[in-house]
């Protein structure tokens, strides 16, 4: 069932919110998910593994999304963006949502690794 939950993520670098002198790398990360299976699904948790350049390694388990559980319906589609601070330039994010479908299987929806980078840092 998981497969029939699509995660695509893109980022960027916000230099207006940086501090590279004292080590503040801001990034936003933009979520959509869809649902194409043939029943809702609601999104319970999160959980992020994010590592920077130093292999600093931290997790973030929370309720939800940005304060809400969504529910998707067959076909639907969520979209959220939300931030992450890093002290170097360059880092990565993976995680997994836990979704429910509303007959009450659980399961979890890979987010698979993707690059938060200054730009022209990765060529």
């Amino acid at each position: 069932m998981k497969n029939l939950i699509t995660i695509s993520v893109s980022t960027e670098y916000l230099d207006n919110q940086s501090k590279p002198e004292d080590g503040r790398y801001v990034f936003a990360y933009h979520i959509t998910i869809e649902n194409h299976a043939s029943q809702a699904v609601q999104l319970l948790s999160r959980h992020w593994i994010i590592v920077d350049a130093n292999q600093e390694r931290k997790e973030v388990r929370g309720l939800g999304v940005i304060g809400e559980q969504p529910t998707l319906a067959p076909g639907g589609t969520y979209k959220y963006t939300s931030g992450v601070v890093l002290a170097t330039p360059i880092g990565t994010m993976e995680g997994t949502y836990q979704l429910t479908y509303h007959e009450g299987e659980s399961f979890d929806a890979a987010i698979e690794p993707f690059l938060l980078s200054i730009p022209h840092a990765v060529h």
